[in-house]
């Protein structure tokens, strides 16, 4: 699909909508109740019609037999009904002219029940003609925060000031804990979404809608399930090129892909792999857990981004100077050494016994003045791009005196500056009063405040580009008796070889081809020679070669047999290099460490296609294989611009060919110390899926 194709319907009926009939309105019903409550009592402007055809009067106002029995139009339905009578307040809805609705009831397609199947089937033929835009089924509303209008059972939330974080969470429980959370915190919101099973209006819609509303600057999602990846990231293009970051939260990291078997490639990129890649593309932040998406949304509502990742970290002790250095090891952040000018300015700031160093243990500070001081020294050494101070906020009014030369720190410098805190801790009304006065963000526990500090990092690095994205497959003709011939062509060595059929003909190959030699099996059936005992390497003469021949034509059993293939023996630092094609998310490449431990261990890295050499570069620059061809405890170095090229080169045979290979993967890519050489090439072609 184009982006010409791509289609978004705009949610703004749901989320700015003038007016609201409350259907299902009930004195018993919780939600109704709450909901209504909510808009009565936080300053909802809009008109409020209730709508139930058992009631005449609910909550002392009056109410409506149903949708066409308005007096006036409504822009939007809060349909709070059982699923048996969704479909009538829809048909009731289309037929007043109601803009949108949003159905909270489950059972709606949802689930195996028959009956609910029947209401899903026939909510899918309903939106095939309808007007009418809707939100959910299964969903539990939704809160927008300037617009003061509360459609979520949670009146607690909506005490919360309005701000500029939108959140769409495909799970409705699960906002209500994040946002009360966050906003503990100090994070502010312009919208809270549940999107439910999005039989309408998705996710894709949804981050479109905040792209474009000026009241949002970073957007928070909960991703279960993305029903439309090419709307989605089309959007999230949008909303890189406009510097809006998306941070987001996926489920399912450990489930598998059904095709992910057919070859490593599939393997190291499945499903969660390849969504990975496509945040990396996107510019979008992949938090690990909940509580990173907390501080990671707290990190980016400071509003400043890094020049670079290196982080100058002011402390109070020594154990944590110690656990920082531990955890930016795991968590690869950037820990400079502060240059000689900042060492001497610092000095006077100092007690005697303490020595200059990055991460800094200051000891207790006497004054808010005092660590203000320090601070400031860091921030101005330029190998500093970030700012981070060790302290907890108080949790008590008036505790520290003196704030307004933290808040001075901002204007001495336009990098950001962080407040950390080693744990975990509570925070009341008086530490977000002070983080406020402060002016810049606390994040909490030491390997969160890393990864969102990294984060930034990440962010900043992508932010105002276009992603590129690929040109639609072209035809090819490609077939695998050209397969060498065309890899060749694009400039992807492959070693001398030559296919016969018994160990006679093996023994005269070899000869041609010059000792040692490797004897391989060819089967369609064996789909890793190696792993299948179906490979012999370094034969050094006609001996070793009948022989090899002959062990591994009888052990191939009742294994579909093409052959053998005599190939010459070629030395090197092994890579995999291999490209596919995810079916959400389009075609990837991988560059790993090689070889018959490639799932092992895992060295790998993965990326949506196209892709530039300064793009492979990176993604060789962040594996362990860089220090196997840098050279590794006495061995010669190999040549890492040889793997770039054929990794380039491979992405764009991929590209130009994928109509006709569904995967292809060289491994091992034997990376010598002067060019690579393509020593196994195994190609899964479309008609053979």
């Amino acid at each position: 699909m184009s982006a010409d194709e791509i289609v978004f319907r705009s949610p703004a009926s749901v989320l700015q909508a003038s007016s609201v009939a409350l259907v299902g309105a009930s004195e018993r019903g919780k939600w109704p109740k709450l909901i209504f409550n909510s808009l009565r009592e936080f300053g909802y402007p809009g008109r409020v019609i209730l709508v139930n055809p058992r009631q005449r009067e609910v909550y002392g106002e009056p109410c409506y037999s149903s949708l066409r029995a308005l007096p006036q139009h409504v822009d939007h339905a809060i349909v709070i009904v059982p699923a048996v009578g969704v479909a009538e307040v829809l048909t009731d809805a289309e037929a007043a002219g109601v803009n949108s609705a949003t159905i909270y009831a489950g059972a709606v397609g949802d689930g195996e029940d028959p009956e609910s199947k029947k209401r899903g089937a026939w909510l899918k033929e309903f939106l095939r003609n309808a007007k009418i835009r809707l939100a959910g089924p299964n969903c539990m509303g939704a809160h927008s925060y300037r617009e003061r209008l509360f459609a979520y059972p949670n009146s607690e939330l909506c005490k919360v000031p309005p701000g500029s974080i939108g959140c769409v969470f495909q799970s409705g429980g699960t906002l209500q804990f994040w946002l009360r959370t966050g906003a503990d915190r100090g994070l502010r919101f312009s919208y809270g979404i549940t999107s439910g099973n999005e039989a309408d209006l998705d996710l894709a819609d949804y981050l479109n809608f905040l792209v474009d509303d000026p009241g949002t600057r970073i957007i928070a999602l909960f991703i279960e399930g993305i029903r439309r990846p090419q709307a989605f990231m089309h959007a999230a293009a949008r909303a890189l090129a406009a510097g809006k970051p998306v941070l987001a939260i996926k489920t399912g990291m450990t489930a598998k892909s059904q095709a992910a078997a057919q070859s490593h490639t599939g393997v190291i990129g499945g499903d969660y792999a390849a969504y990975l890649a496509m945040c990396e593309r996107y510019g979008i932040c992949n938090c690990r857990s909940l509580d990173d998406m907390i501080e990671t949304a707290l990190a980016f509502q400071g509003g400043r981004l890094p020049r670079g990742p290196r982080i100058g970290f002011v402390t109070t002790s020594g154990g944590t100077v110690d656990l920082l250095f531990d955890y930016a090891e795991s968590e690869g952040a950037v820990i400079p050494e502060f240059t000689d000018a900042t060492n001497t300015a610092l000095l006077p700031l100092l007690q005697d016994s303490i020595v200059p160093k990055n991460p800094l243990d200051l000891g207790i500070p006497s004054t808010l003045e005092h660590a203000a001081r320090v601070c400031e020294v860091v921030a101005r050494d330029p190998n500093v791009d970030m700012l981070a101070w060790a302290a907890m906020l108080p949790s008590k009014p008036g505790a520290w005196e003196g704030i307004e030369a933290l808040n001075r720190l901002l204007t001495l410098t336009d990098k950001p500056v962080f407040g950390f805190g080693r744990m975990i801790y509570q925070m009341r009304p008086e530490s977000v009063a002070a983080q406020e006065a402060a002016g810049f963000p606390f994040l909490q526990a030491l390997e969160p405040s890393l990864r969102a500090m990294n984060a930034l990092w990440f962010y900043a690095q992508r932010t105002g580009r276009v992603p590129p994205a690929p040109s639609p497959a072209p035809d090819s003709n490609l077939s695998p008796a050209m397969l060498d011939a065309t890899l060749a062509r694009y400039g992807i060595s492959v070693p001398r070889s030559r296919a016969i059929a018994d160990a006679t003909e093996a023994m005269a190959a070899a000869d041609t081809i010059g000792y040692p030699v490797a004897l391989k099996i060819r089967s369609p059936d064996i789909l890793h020679k190696t792993e299948a005992g179906g490979v012999a390497l370094d034969l050094r003469n006609r001996a070793e070669v009948r022989e090899a021949a002959a062990k591994l034509l009888s052990a191939a059993g009742a294994v579909r047999i093409d052959g053998l293939l005599v190939q010459e023996m070629v030395s090197g630092v092994e890579a995999i290099i291999g490209a596919r094609s995810d079916p959400l998310y389009g075609p990837l490449l991988l560059i790993g460490a090689g070889g018959v431990l490639v799932e092992v261990a895992r060295d790998a890295a993965l990326r949506l296609l196209p892709l530039g050499a300064g793009e492979i570069s990176t993604m060789i620059e962040g594996l362990r294989l860089k220090r196997l061809l840098a050279g590794f405890r006495g061995r010669s170095a190999a040549d890492r611009s040889a793997l770039e090229a054929t990794a380039l080169a491979l992405a764009q045979f991929y590209l130009d060919h994928r109509a006709r290979v569904a995967e292809i993967e060289i491994n091992p890519l034997m990376i010598r110390a002067s060019g690579a050489v393509a020593v196994d090439v195994r190609a899964l072609w479309r008609d053979q899926q």
